[in-house]
């Protein structure tokens, strides 16, 4: 037997269902209604994951770890900071204020462009993207530099450094969009390298340009040094003395020169070099040099001072006295590049 609900009771029924929809939809629609969230506050959602901190970022500031080769440890910090510290050490704090920013935009595109390539090489360290040697960049403290400079000056001088960072804050050396090679050295003979003419590869906007500043600014434009027939003979691993006589076969010969002006190519003792390899085997301070016979020795003078690739910084010295820009210096030592911002390539980037 069926049961049959009155006409009352199926009203009763149909009103209950009305108002459990009504307020189950009440609870769907605003959830936050369960949630105890405290005096005026809402429940704050979780960053998306491209925006979680990376190894290297700290409230949104990248960070540069370092390695410290004297206390072989490795030292994260900001990039801002470790451009400071590498310009103090590269550049004389004595040159001009423009020179000081053509070396920040310099140092800063290179670390950015190791970045962004995940560059590691010569790195002891597989948590450090650099050191803190000539191998990368140098680069020093504020308390070193305080030690190196003298109380006296140390405020003053940290003043101008400061100043030549952060009015270059962000800028980056860019060709077709990515940040270049910026190779500089310290003095050049009157003219920079084409790359190709020192490390055999082309890079387009490493060409070589006149830098007549140098000679008259730079104390490291010329220099003689001396060795002995026996040493001579045995830094170039040469199987007999070369002969005193500049004029003998097995003397010393110019074969080719660079557009740069410095030696490209010559033989010694008959055994051929480049003039990279006789530069790095004696130790000469630039791959242009002249030698003479004289009291039992040979004396090789050099012009300039370093490999000659990039941006003279004796000549970005001698640009900004005579009241050029930063940006009228980097874009006469690398040609054809442009100036952007680090936050630009390095957006979206984790690392």
């Amino acid at each position: 037997m069926k049961y049959k609900l009155t006409r009352t009771q199926q009203s009763w029924i149909r009103w209950l269902a009305i108002w459990l929809a009504s307020f189950t939809a009440v609870v769907v629609l605003v959830p936050g209604l369960l949630v105890r969230t405290g005096p005026g506050k809402k429940p704050e959602p979780a960053p998306p994951a491209a925006e979680q901190p990376s190894a290297v970022r700290q409230q949104d500031e990248l960070l540069i770890p370092v390695y410290r080769s004297k206390e072989r440890r490795t030292e994260k910090m900001s990039l801002e900071q470790y451009v400071r510290g590498v310009v103090a050490a590269e550049m004389p704090i004595e040159f001009e204020p423009e020179a000081l920013k053509a070396q920040a935009m310099a140092a800063r595109t290179y670390i950015v462009r190791r970045l962004l390539d995940g560059d590691q090489s010569n790195v002891p360290d597989p948590k450090a993207l650099v050191t803190d040697t000539i191998s990368h960049q140098a680069y020093v403290t504020d308390e070193e530099l305080k030690q190196r400079w003298g109380e006296d000056v140390f405020l003053p001088r940290m003043d101008k450094l400061k100043r030549a960072v952060e009015e270059t804050r962000d800028l980056v050396l860019t060709y077709q969009g990515k940040p270049i090679e910026a190779s500089f050295f310290s003095t050049s003979n009157g003219y920079t390298e084409n790359s190709e003419d020192y490390w055999n590869f082309n890079v387009p906007y490493l060409r070589s340009v006149p830098s007549p500043w140098d000679a008259k600014l730079s104390p490291r434009y010329k220099e003689t040094v001396a060795f002995t027939s026996k040493e001579l003979q045995r830094k170039l691993g040469l199987p007999g003395a070369v002969p005193a006589s500049t004029g003998s076969p097995l003397g010393i010969k110019v074969i080719e020169k660079s557009q740069g002006n410095r030696i490209k190519k010559l033989s010694i003792g008959g055994k051929l070099f480049t003039g990279r390899e006789v530069r790095e085997k004696l130790g000469l301070n630039s791959s242009q040099f002249q030698w003479s016979w004289s009291g039992g020795e040979w004396r090789f003078t050099t012009f300039g001072y370093g490999h000659g690739v990039g941006m003279s910084q004796w000549g970005a010295n001698g640009m900004a006295m005579e009241g050029r820009k930063a940006e009228d210096i980097v874009k006469y030592y690398y040609a054809g590049i442009a100036i952007d911002r680090a936050s630009n390539l390095l957006k979206g980037k984790t690392f």
